[in-house]
C-alpha cells in the first residue's frame, strides 16, 4: 500500500471532502446556503464537479462522527485550481455568511489523484498521525489492506499523503460494493483489532462514508489484483452487450430510418448514439452487477470462477447468434 501512498506524481486530479455539522432546524437554510456556494464555484477555473450528501441518505453519505452531518465533495482538475478555490475571497465570505449554520467548523480532506469507476461505497477516514510515526503508519496500514482482503465486496484502496500547505492529515480511502459490505468491515472484530494497534501511530480519526457518485471518482488500483477487470473481460463483457444491441437496433430503428429516406450514413451515426447511450447507461451497468463474481479481481481469484464466468460469457453469445439467426436470419 506504500507504493500507492499518493498518486498526484500520476495525476493532478484534486478532491475535497468537506463535512459540516448543521445546527438542527436549519437543513432548509444550508441547503439555501451550500446551493449559492455550488454556484460560485462553478465560476473557477478547473472546476468538474459537486456532490451533496444529507446525514444518512440512502446511498448517500453517512454521519461518521454523529450528529447533523452533511458531507459535500469539490473536485477539480489540478491541485493548485482546487487551492485556489479554497482560498478565496469568494469562499471565504460564504464561509462568513454560513458561519451560524454549523455546530462547529467544517472538516475538510484534500485528495489528490483517483480515476473514475462506478458502482461503489466509499469510506473516507482522516488520521492525525504522531511525529516521526509516519513510516510504521504506512507499514500499519499495509496490514490494514491485507485485512481488507479477505472481506466480501473489497474492491480497492489508497492512502493519501498529507497534501504541504493544503491538509495535514493522512486520508485513507476505501471501496466496497455496498453499504453492508463496508459496514461489515467497519464493524468487525478485525478491525478493531488493528485500530487498537495503530493507534499507536495515531493521535484521532474521523470516518466518512460516501455513496457511489463519489466513489465513482476512484480507481484506487490499475493493477488485475485489485483494480479495473483484465481486459479480456471487459472485452468479452462489451460484445456481450453490444452485439444484441446493434442487431436489434438495426432491425428496427435502422429499417425505419431506412424507408424514411435517411442516408446510410447519418443513419449508422444516429444507431451508433443509441447503442452507446444503451451500452452505457442501462446494460453495461447491468453486467457489471450480473458478473461481479467473474469481473471484479478481488472475487474471481478461483480457477473455478474464471471458467465458469468465461464459459457463461460463451454461452450467451452462443444463445444470441441462435436467436437472432431464427429470428433474422
Amino acid at each position: 500500500m506504500s507504493s500507492r501512498a499518493s498518486r498526484g506524481s500520476r495525476s493532478d486530479v484534486a478532491t475535497v471532502v468537506i463535512s459540516q455539522k448543521v445546527r438542527a432546524g436549519r437543513e432548509d437554510d444550508y441547503r439555501r446556503w451550500q446551493d449559492r456556494t455550488s454556484e460560485t464555484v462553478r465560476g473557477f477555473a478547473g472546476f468538474e464537479g459537486t456532490e451533496l450528501y444529507p446525514p444518512d441518505s440512502p446511498g448517500g453519505a453517512s454521519a461518521g462522527a454523529g450528529g447533523n452531518e452533511w458531507v459535500v465533495v469539490f473536485r477539480f482538475s489540478h491541485l493548485d485550481q482546487l487551492s485556489t478555490w479554497l482560498d478565496s475571497e469568494a469562499r471565504h465570505e460564504l464561509i462568513e455568511q454560513g458561519g451560524d449554520l454549523f455546530e462547529e467548523p467544517p472538516t475538510q480532506e484534500v485528495l489528490v489523484g483517483g480515476t473514475p469507476v462506478h458502482d461503489s461505497v466509499t469510506a473516507v477516514i482522516s488520521h492525525v498521525v504522531r511525529p516521526d510515526q509516519e513510516p510504521e503508519f504506512v507499514r500499519w496500514q499495509d496490514r490494514v489492506l491485507a485485512a481488507q482482503r479477505a472481506f466480501p465486496g473489497f474492491m480497492g484502496s489508497e492512502l493519501f499523503r498529507p497534501v504541504k500547505g493544503v491538509q495535514g492529515r493522512w486520508v485513507a480511502v476505501f471501496r466496497f460494493d455496498n453499504r453492508p459490505h463496508l459496514d461489515a468491515w467497519l464493524e468487525s472484530p478485525a478491525r478493531e483489532r488493528l485500530l487498537d494497534e495503530g493507534r499507536a501511530f495515531f493521535v484521532s480519526y474521523d470516518v466518512r462514508k460516501v455513496g457511489s457518485a463519489f466513489g465513482s471518482w476512484f480507481r484506487f488500483d490499475t493493477s488485475v489484483e485489485e483494480g479495473a477487470p483484465p481486459n479480456w473481460k471487459q472485452a468479452m463483457s462489451v460484445l456481450l452487450a453490444l452485439y444484441p444491441t446493434v442487431k436489434v437496433l438495426d432491425l428496427t430503428v435502422g429499417s425505419r430510418l431506412a424507408a424514411l429516406g435517411v442516408p446510410g450514413y447519418l443513419g449508422l451515426f444516429l444507431s451508433n448514439v443509441l447503442s452507446v447511450a444503451i451500452l452505457t447507461w442501462l446494460l453495461l451497468p447491468l453486467l457489471n452487477r450480473l458478473l461481479a463474481f467473474w469481473l471484479m479481481p478481488g472475487r474471481a481469484q478461483s480457477l473455478r470462477t474464471q471458467v465458469t464466468g468465461t464459459v457463461l460469457v460463451m454461452l450467451c453469445w452462443a444463445v444470441f447468434l441462435v436467436v437472432f439467426a431464427v429470428t433474422a436470419g
